[in-house]
Formats: structure tokens, sequence, C-alpha cells
């Protein structure tokens, strides 16, 4: 269950970070709203992943998909390019995760 409470802080990190670059310095009212509660739904679910997972664990795991949803969402709806070289960074945050995910030990599986 502790995997199913960090994918949904991952995601609703995402949509709040997404509803943050909408909201014009937080000017407008409802991706304000969705940025504020995307971002007390994953902070919350954060706090109890952390009960079981180590902390820099959970963090790394956290921050790490979030970069890679986030700048997969910035291309997808706001026509936001990579280069290379950030094409190439984003790859070795996945790698990272799933060298965390599937080999580390301070991993509980």
């Amino acid at each position: 269950m502790v995997y199913v409470f960090l994918i949904v802080a991952i995601v609703a990190e995402v949509i709040a970070t997404s509803a943050m670059a909408k909201s014009d310095g937080f000017t407008r009212l409802w991706p304000s709203l969705i940025s504020a509660l995307g971002y007390g739904l994953a902070f919350y679910l954060l706090s109890l992943v952390t009960r079981t997972v180590p902390v820099g664990i959970v963090y790394a795991v956290w921050s790490g998909a979030g970069i890679v949803l986030v700048a997969a969402v910035g291309w997808l709806l706001f026509d936001q390019r990579l280069d290379l070289p950030a094409t190439i960074g984003m790859v070795m945050i996945i790698a990272g995760v799933l060298i965390i995910n599937l080999l580390s030990k301070s991993v509980s599986h």
C-alpha cells in the first residue's frame, strides 16, 4: 500500500506543478487552488510513506519521477521541447529511479 501512496503523491505533485504553471503567479483562482490542494495531498501522502521507507529513498523517487513526468506534461500540453542534453538527463533520472527501486537494499519490497 505504501507504493500506492507514493504513486498518488507523484501524480498529485505533477498535477499541482502543471496547475501552478497556469496560475499566473497565483492570480488565477482555479489553477491556484488545484496547485495548493495537489501539493497538500502530495506532502500528506509522502509523510505516510516515510513511516516505512527511508526519507532519502522516498524523496529521490518522488522528485525524480516528478521531474520526468512534469517534463512530459510540458511537452504534451504546453508544447515545451527538450534538447538532447535535457533528454539525456531525463533518461539518467529514470535510470536512477529504476536502480533505486530494483537494486537498492534500502527499499523494502
